[in-house]
């Protein structure tokens, strides 16, 4: 009795209870240091956060009229800032009221922003300026939460921000503008190679044409006209080539397509071609030609758009998973084993066909391998389509650019360092 008595007093005894107490915190937390899995699904525990289920989507709009690398890193840099990437395409009307004539229609800009890679969804005729009534339709019918556009002022006819009610909202986010290029800068070489000049004057369109395609930084006066066509001051980096790559090579198995050729202005017609040349493999490589192999096959006048900024407008399309810069005019057996090719595919539609019937003939190598392969060019446009519509109406884009470039100069003038791109 007097164990059991002794017993009973240490069991019922206040110190007893405590350690009890403890032991079981220690055990509680030992339990939750192995982190073993609730055993009730579905019911939310106070205090944790939930993630976001819906996606962050990010409307940007614009013109992308004659579109180069510069549209597509803005459009890349828009798609960081969110899940999804929504483009609103101004209407060709839209652009002729407020800056004037397009020089690509409605349909071929659409074919051109989606399929550049960062792109989700498109919109066909935006307006130009964010209205009311279409920021809330952006808010409520496409889910947008941020209206994305460049450090550039954006500015209406009378003068006021495009963007004022977006960021009156606070749902406005700003994007670096991309160094070196615009649409003006770009008709503005077409304008300079194109344009008439009496015979010994003081400069010469071709040799002017080689400063454009060079990236010389600096400005050539338009014969007295009081207006400067700016030269190229695209600075070509290995970033940027990384940021547009996709980073990865084929497969072992993958059947690798290769197409080669300068894709100049880079438009809707190669868009196209290279759809059409992906859907036949695993794998699209896409030889892109030297300045100098253009300029002696289409004249000393060409290329408009240097080695580096058309290595950079394919690189973006959504169809291409690789690039050679530089690419030779021929494709050899060496080429063709070194990349594992598995088809050499040309379209229809070229600048110069002729090359079948020559001697020189750079698919000789693919066509005697039997790995040739000719497709159906579906759009029939090429660079000089461009150049000719830029051409029959020169009044009015030398106008347009002349409001553009003054516009363009006072950005310069004013720049000041935007972080992040």
């Amino acid at each position: 009795m007097g164990s059991g008595g002794s017993a009973m007093e240490v069991f019922g005894s206040p110190s007893f209870a405590a350690a009890c107490l403890l032991g079981g915190l220690l055990l509680a937390l030992s339990l939750v240091s192995i982190r073993l899995p609730p055993p009730l699904f579905g019911v939310r525990l106070p205090g944790i956060r939930r993630k976001r289920k819906t996606p962050v989507r990010v409307y940007m709009d614009g013109c992308f009229d004659m579109m180069h690398y510069g549209h597509c890193n803005a459009l890349r840099q828009a798609r960081a800032l969110g899940d999804q990437l929504v483009v609103g395409v101004v209407s060709d009307d839209e652009i002729t009221a407020n800056k004037g004539p397009p020089v690509t229609p409605l349909h071929e800009r659409m074919v051109m922003v989606g399929a550049v890679k960062w792109v989700d969804e498109v919109i066909p005729d935006a307006p130009y300026a964010i209205t009311e009534k279409f920021m809330k339709k952006l808010f409520t019918e496409y889910n947008i939460d941020y209206i994305i556009h460049g450090d550039d002022p954006c500015l209406l006819p009378d003068g006021t921000d495009a963007y004022a009610l977006a960021k009156k909202a606070g749902r406005y986010k700003q994007i670096k503008r991309t160094e070196g290029v615009s649409s003006t800068d770009i008709v503005g070489r077409m304008l300079l190679c194109v344009r008439d000049r009496p015979l010994g004057g003081s400069h010469n369109p071709s040799s002017l044409q080689r400063q454009f395609s060079h990236g010389h930084n600096q400005k050539v006066d338009d014969m007295g006209s009081g207006t400067g066509t700016r030269i190229s001051h695209f600075l070509p980096t290995s970033r940027r080539i990384v940021q547009f790559s996709n980073g990865k090579g084929p497969g072992p198995d993958a059947r690798i397509i290769y197409i080669d050729g300068a894709f100049d202005l880079f438009h809707a017609g190669h868009v196209e071609i290279l759809r059409l040349a992906r859907g036949l493999g695993d794998f699209l490589l896409v030889g892109i030609h030297t300045d100098q192999t253009i300029s002696a096959t289409r004249g000393a006048h060409r290329p408009i758009m240097n080695l580096h900024e058309r290595s950079l407008s394919v690189l973006a399309c959504r169809y291409v998973d690789e690039v050679i810069i530089g690419a030779p005019w021929g494709v050899s057996k060496d080429m063709i084993t070194t990349f594992n090719i598995s088809l050499v595919v040309h379209g229809t539609v070229a600048e110069n066909m002729d090359f079948l019937k020559e001697e020189s003939n750079p698919y000789a190598v693919p066509m005697d391998m039997g790995i040739y392969k000719q497709l159906k060019s579906p759009l029939d446009i090429t660079t000089s389509t461009i150049i000719k519509r830029i051409v029959s109406n020169h009044e009015s884009y030398q106008k347009r650019n002349e409001k553009k470039e003054a516009s363009e100069r006072r950005y310069y003038e004013n720049k000041s360092f935007v972080a992040g791109d």
